[in-house]
């Protein structure tokens, strides 16, 4: 069956049939290599894999293929590595209604809710991702099943719950709340001893400073970085006061800009460099307010079933009921009034020199994990005039330098992890060509060869025949 994502292209033609082979040595030929390095793409490129791992990488000029090699023609096309998606929710599927899917979904997260989000986000190409909240074990445990190849799922990098000064009713699981600095400090040393790769902190300026910093400094002791929340400018003020690492969204609700102060305090910043650990990374998850309004106007990407994906009918039915009208929905209503200042905001954060990176909120109302991250890509350079090359590092290289795996993963180099995709055609040029990942391959396994997924590596309820 073709991948509901994707249109058949017939620009892939493997020479043996990818899923026969899940490890092996292959060659990748042809196409246009962006390495995710910044250099001029590569044509007519060759990348050797043996394994899970990438051991050359050239052209058809300067790499022979050695004998033993399945070849994989990726003639034109444009090859790259995989993606990052630097903000999800896994535990999340696009319902409407928080409250109801909190207390309905809670003991369906491990085995349903979790690894459907993640088989969606790896056939839509995103090879990495960042999980910025969810209840403690089902992250943990979907997170090391995909690592052991019991599930099938992009890299997971974990925060377990939020941390806040307060949980909101019904949100315990995920949300812990902070009353002293003790209790901050013990918070993340649980979640540090439990093996999570970075702390999500929220609502720090409603946390006294001490606390907050304690949040922030137990992390780093502990070598986590922190994420944190950017909606209002005293978030943004004592966010930079106790050193987050990386914000998140861009906030300030309607507000048509962000105030003088916090401007120079992000320059400030920006210009310390590595005397304060390194850039400042800004995750500005913009495509689900800037589509609201052709979501209102024009929904019917909402009936495409990639969504569908290892969910449970009842679970879809759920989902679908939810949202059949976007357009009256409460989680919405302003989103409106907040649209025209994204362009403004965004334009500001760049000229303060953030590192940006490639995130969507991804799971939240409408915005569906097989869907989001190509819309961001697409936001940030068909409208909001970034450089194409600018935003495949911020989807590839940038992401795994802040997660502090740059030398696994990230870019397509010689002892790289084989984490690669191919779109058919000139990304380059036609950078929503992404909406179609045609070829993805995870650690040396090829997952959709010519826009199909090869649905047996999938367990029986992911698949889709």
């Amino acid at each position: 069956m073709k991948y509901a994502m994707g249109l058949v292209s017939g620009a892939l033609a493997l020479c043996v049939t990818a899923g026969a082979w899940p490890e092996g040595r292959q060659a990748l030929v042809g196409g246009t290599l962006i390495d995710g390095y910044g250099g001029p793409p590569i044509h007519d490129s060759v990348i050797l894999v043996e394994d899970d791992r990438i051991v050359a990488t050239g052209n058809q000029d300067n790499t022979p293929v050695p004998d033993g090699y399945a070849v994989i023609s990726t003639e034109g096309m444009t090859v790259m590595p995989g993606l990052w998606e630097m903000h999800a929710h896994l535990m999340l599927n696009g319902h409407s209604d928080y409250d109801h899917w909190d207390r309905t979904y809670l003991d369906r997260l491990e085995d349903e809710i979790m690894p459907a989000s993640a088989v969606q986000l790896l056939l839509a190409g995103i090879t990495s991702v960042r999980d910025l909240g969810a209840p403690l074990e089902p992250s943990i445990s979907v997170r090391d099943r995909i690592n052991a190849g019991e599930l099938p799922g992009p890299n997971l990098y974990v925060s377990g719950p939020f941390i806040q000064h307060e949980a909101y009713p019904g949100t315990e699981a995920f949300r812990w709340g902070v009353s002293s600095v003790s209790e901050a400090r013990a918070h993340v040393r649980t979640l540090a001893d439990a093996g999570v790769d970075v702390i999500k902190l929220v609502n720090q300026d409603q946390m006294t400073t001490a606390e907050a910093r304690a949040v922030v400094d137990e992390a780093h002791a502990r070598g986590l970085r922190v994420v944190g929340h950017s909606h209002r400018p005293e978030e943004i003020i004592l966010g930079l006061e106790i050193g987050i690492d990386n914000f998140e969204h861009t906030g300030l609700t309607t507000a048509p800009e962000y105030p003088p102060h916090v401007i120079e305090a992000l320059r400030a910043r920006t210009a310390r460099g590595r005397i304060s650990g390194g850039p400042l990374y800004w995750t500005p998850t913009i495509e689900g307010l800037w589509n609201y309004g052709r979501t209102r106007e024009n929904s019917e990407f909402l009936d495409d079933n990639c969504w569908h994906r290892g969910l449970e009918p009842d679970t879809i039915a759920d989902i679908a009921a939810s949202i059949e009208h976007p357009e009256r929905l409460s989680y919405t209503q302003l989103t409106p009034l907040r649209a025209p200042t994204l362009r403004r905001k965004f334009e500001q954060l760049r000229e303060a020199g953030v590192v940006m990176l490639i995130g969507t909120d991804s799971g939240i109302p409408m915005k569906f994990h097989c869907q989001s991250t190509w819309n961001e890509f697409d936001v940030w350079t068909r409208e909001l005039d970034v450089p194409v090359m600018d935003a495949i590092r911020s989807a590839t290289y940038w992401p795994a330098v802040f997660m502090g795996v740059a030398d696994q993963t990230g870019s397509i180099a010689p002892g790289m992890t084989a984490d690669i995709i191919a779109i058919d055609g000139d990304l380059m040029t036609y950078p929503n060509l992404l909406q179609h990942v045609d070829f993805v391959m995870k650690g040396g396994t090829v997952y959709v060869e010519d826009g199909q997924v090869n649905e047996e590596l999938l367990p029986a309820n992911m698949r889709m025949e």
